[in-house]
């Protein structure tokens, strides 16, 4: 039988939001019925969940019930030949990847942890470094198992006319619930990256990097949020492919630090975080050059450290996340790190990438090409949602949009503004199953 009960410890990873849930943790593909019943008995709205690393509130429904998903994590057909994998929505990325890696497979598209659900994954379609040449993971779902509020159990496929896979993908858990997923792979040579680290010194510098590396499968920088004048826009580009030979089995990936307490308030201030940026980027120039790095720090270097987001403190963090089109990226991409380093409210998880022109299957779906921004902002209240109020006006004035698995206050309008699909989308959504985030911006 399929109960609910209350959690009280219910959090959004950037642990801003912290609420009381009504929670039920199925076992089986079988108890999902069951708890659709359950949930109706109670009057409660639902919304499946993963591992729930999203920074906003998408991934909580404080005044429904989450269905926590993650016991549904076996694999249920897997042909390395023809590198198709389905497999149960609840399955991680880090499970999936230990069968992969081995086998001379890797995800097609994986997002900075690999902890989290291939469910999950496919609620938010996730991208990664290789945006610019393979999309989102949207693009590679070749089948969805979605079940219904009313109990119809559907295998939805990128040829459905109906719009309801176009829906599902990126569409935050609101449509159903995957049940289960089959994806595409890829094929790798071994579990080693071949990766090439170059200091750049401003924001030019970066977009000519960016267009001389299209030709890498994988392509980040980290930049210094808090540089000004002649150093604005400074950071660290780094791009990569995978070795063609090395070890096939990778590297031990299990977290070698942890965070055991939130860290004090006061800790994370303008001149702890300049300090830190500034000591970053030196010691990168001093390292820049090619290296073979194993395959997990490569793609998850932050999965290293446990609970690495009690680094923020008990308020928690913002994680803003923009994306601007191409003809403004320059001049947007500008203008935000100047607000920001004149607020001095700067992160030292700052990432900036080049999205490419390849679409996404997703309604709602966040990359476009473009330019994206991401930052993590430590809570201080009104100063910050008054900093990111600012970081607003110029992503929309550039025609850009936020992401909403990232930011946890984007305002109702400015939501409707970057998605002109919203709508179309709406119609799909189950009418028993809602989140916070949707409660916020849709109705």
């Amino acid at each position: 039988m399929i109960r609910f009960s209350r959690s009280n410890d219910i959090r959004s990873w950037g642990g801003v939001l912290r609420a009381p849930h009504q929670v039920a943790r199925p076992l089986w593909r079988d108890d999902l019925p069951r708890a659709l019943v359950a949930a109706r008995d109670e009057g409660l709205h639902l919304l499946a969940t993963g591992l729930r690393r999203s920074y906003s509130d998408t991934c909580l429904n404080p005044d429904g019930a989450l269905l926590e998903m993650t016991s549904l994590d076996r694999a249920i057909f897997f042909e390395p030949e023809l590198r198709i994998l389905r497999a149960e929505a609840g399955v991680s990325f880090d499970t999936l990847l230990k069968m992969l890696i081995r086998r001379g497979l890797f995800l097609p598209v994986t997002p900075g942890t690999r902890f989290v659900t291939l469910g999950g994954a496919i609620a938010n379609d996730v991208h990664g470094k290789n945006h610019h040449r393979a999309g989102t993971l949207g693009r590679w779902v070749k089948r969805i198992g979605l079940l219904r509020s009313d109990g119809t159990e559907l295998e939805l496929t990128p040829q459905d006319n109906t719009g309801l896979f176009a829906a599902t993908i990126g569409g935050l858990g609101l449509t159903g619930i995957i049940t289960w997923a089959e994806i595409e792979v890829m094929s790798i040579g071994s579990a080693i990256m071949e990766a090439e680290n170059i200091p750049f010194a401003n924001l030019d510098e970066f977009f000519q990097i960016a267009q001389e590396s299209e030709g890498y499968e994988y392509t980040v920088s980290w930049i210094d949020c808090l540089a000004k004048g002649k150093d604005l826009g400074r950071g660290l580009f780094t791009r990569g492919n995978h070795a063609s030979k090395g070890a096939r089995l990778p590297s031990n990936a299990e977290p070698k630090l942890t965070m055991p307490l939130n860290f004090p308030a006061f800790i994370l201030n303008r001149l702890s975080i300049g300090a830190f940026n500034g000591l970053y980027y030196w010691n990168g120039k001093r390292k820049a050059g090619r290296e073979a790095v194993p395959i997990h720090p490569f793609f998850y270097p932050l999965d290293a450290i446990g609970h690495w987001y009690r680094m923020y403190g008990r308020a928690g963090m913002y994680q803003y996340q923009s994306v601007v089109p191409p003809e403004n990226e320059r001049d947007a991409t500008k203008a935000m790190l100047e607000t920001i380093s004149t607020a001095g409210e700067g992160s030292f998880l700052a990432v900036l990438k080049t999205f490419g022109d390849r679409l996404s299957p997703g309604m709602l779906s966040f990359p476009r090409p473009g330019t994206t921004l991401a930052l993590d902002f430590p809570n201080r209240g009104e100063v910050t949602l008054r900093l990111m109020g600012r970081l607003d006006a110029i992503v929309r004035e550039a025609g850009g949009r936020l992401y909403p698995a990232k930011d946890g206050r984007i305002p109702a309008d400015m939501f409707r503004a970057g998605y002109s699909q919203w709508e179309d989308f709406a119609q799909h959504v189950d009418p028993h199953f809602q989140s916070h985030f949707w409660k916020r911006v849709a109705q």
